[in-house]
């Protein structure tokens, strides 16, 4: 079989569509190398997903961080760091990007210097280097990640716009998530599995290099895709970016709707440390690490996809519906944690709550990314994504600096404002306008 006929099989099988010529929004030139676009990306966004599984900021890191002895207060910062160090440049490069007609290798020049990172914090773990020195080495290195995967994810939005049609967008997210979620549970297994004692201490920073070679392996995949020469007219200076983002924030009254619901959204990815930290205050060993990743892992691939085709049909839709998730799970752990504190330490509890959490999260990250980019008009994709993404990254900041205030008050108190918060980002995201929907 060709790889032609191969691509165009698995893109029926994937979509259910027999006519691989079904573009609704994507460029005639572009519509004949569809099926072929659509395997590679999500292949590509496994690996990167995968990547990130393997060195997630809500679970690995907190233990790399205690394992080298560095500050307990780093472990605080990781996580909005990561997010919205990854956000913040996005309008400035949303301009540079609009500059070139071949976006793709933004994507692949960016996923190189993620795994670089993350093969330069297994490195600092390996070299015996401790304390505050050690820590300051990893959090410099997340840093340069963070800005990188900002470049990275700009990058893959324009380019699904551009190469997959809408009403199949939120497959290549989900089956890719979800790809990355087996991967992720399997290692998850092998931790559990093996007996504490069996485990090498250099097992963690295996992991890392893994998760380095899963980035290399994402950028030589997104390499082949074929990318036809798209509109350059986005070539203006910093000071009329900002006036051209005001300008789309303040006219699109959609748009406005969009950014609330995902900022009270940033509550589902801020209630899964609060699980990590009260698991590791009890059992910090790799076995109940090997639990938490085989949870958030398990829950991302059993659920990515049926949200990926859920985002199609109805991407404000998925949103709710994580965030309601989210919204109980939270609310439910504080009652039981009231009834019965001991739980706080048990890892059957923090597992399973991070495992629900996850569902949610998984939600509530599909949907968003393919509402975004179904928003957006054929040659505004970029600009809309860029924007979008840099207010949030600095909101991301402020929400961090929330949850840290309330975190020194209670973890009880904690998680029930962020579920508070997710529930109310399911009301508002209710409110916004079926995009999938032709108009």
């Amino acid at each position: 079989m060709s790889k032609m006929a191969l691509s165009k099989t698995v893109y029926t099988l994937a979509t259910g569509d027999d006519d691989a010529r079904l573009c609704r929004d994507i460029p005639d030139a572009q519509c004949n190398d569809q099926p072929q676009n659509f395997g590679l990306q999500i292949i590509a966004q496994s690996f990167s997903k995968t990547g990130d599984a393997l060195a997630d900021a809500k679970v690995v890191l907190p233990w790399l961080i205690g394992t080298v002895g560095a500050p307990v207060f780093l472990l605080g910062l990781l996580v909005p760091v990561r997010e919205s160090l990854a956000l913040l440049p996005q309008i400035l490069v949303g301009s540079i990007l609009r500059r070139r007609a071949i976006r793709k290798y933004f994507w692949v020049t960016a996923s190189v210097v993620e795994g670089a990172c993350v093969l330069g914090m297994a490195l600092v773990g390996l070299s015996g280097m401790t304390g505050a020195a050690a820590g300051w080495s990893i959090f410099g290195l997340l840093v340069g990640f963070s800005l990188a995967r900002g470049i990275a994810s700009i990058a893959a939005k324009d380019v699904l716009g551009k190469t997959v049609s809408k009403s199949r967008r939120g497959r290549v997210n989900g089956l890719s998530a979800s790809a990355a979620g087996l991967a992720a549970s399997a290692v998850g297994v092998l931790l559990i599995l093996v007996p504490e004692a069996a485990l090498p201490d250099w097992v963690l920073y295996a992991m890392l290099v893994a998760a380095a070679a899963s980035w290399l392996a994402a950028a030589l995949t997104y390499a082949g895709l074929a990318e036809h020469p798209g509109a350059t007219g986005g070539g203006i200076g910093l000071g009329d970016v900002v006036r051209r983002q005001w300008e789309i924030l303040s006219g699109d009254r959609e748009l406005q709707k969009f950014l609330l619901a995902r900022t009270l959204m940033i509550a589902t990815a801020l209630m899964g440390p609060i699980y990590v930290v009260m698991l590791q205050r009890e059992a910090a060993d790799l076995t109940a690490l090997g639990w938490l990743i085989l949870a958030t892992g398990a829950a991302s691939a059993l659920s990515s996809w049926v949200w990926g085709v859920f985002s199609d049909l109805s991407s404000r839709r998925t949103m709710a519906a994580g965030a309601v998730i989210a919204g109980l799970v939270g609310l439910g752990s504080v009652m039981a944690l009231g009834a019965v504190p001991s739980l706080s330490g048990s890892i059957a509890f923090n597992a399973g709550a991070l495992f629900a959490l996850g569902i949610a999260h998984a939600g509530v990250r599909v949907g968003r990314k393919t509402h975004i980019v179904d928003l957006a008009g054929k040659d505004e994709k970029a600009d809309y994504v860029a924007l979008s993404n840099s207010l949030i990254g600095v909101l991301l900041l402020v929400m961090g600096a929330f949850s840290g205030i309330v975190l020194t008050i209670g973890m009880d108190i904690a998680l029930a404002s962020l579920a508070v918060l997710s529930l109310v980002g399911a009301g508002v995201a209710l409110t916004m306008r079926d995009v999938q929907v032709d108009q």
